[in-house]
């Protein structure tokens, strides 16, 4: 079964990451192909994915959480410095 998880954070205003979509099968790829449209980068970590998956559409990442989504964000920042070379 293949699953996918949309996050969205603001780094102009600081807040929590949270949740804006997810789903399985056609719904994940609906998400990926919507993803890759808008040259998103696509992050691929099952084990985050599976604590993630957990949440709400809508809910912010939890307190626990942090440390594993702050390495995919400095992973999207990352990206982001490599392009502006």
């Amino acid at each position: 079964m293949k699953k996918a998880v949309a996050l969205s954070y603001k780094k102009e205003k600081p807040e929590v990451p949270r949740v804006v979509a997810k789903g399985t099968d056609d719904v994940a790829e609906k998400i990926l192909d919507i993803a890759r449209a808008h040259q998103v980068p696509l992050y691929e970590d099952r084990a985050l994915l599976q604590k993630v998956y957990s949440l709400k559409v809508g809910e912010s990442i939890p307190e626990e959480l942090y440390q594993a989504v702050a390495v995919l964000l400095a992973w999207v920042y990352s990206l982001d410095k490599k392009e502006a070379r």
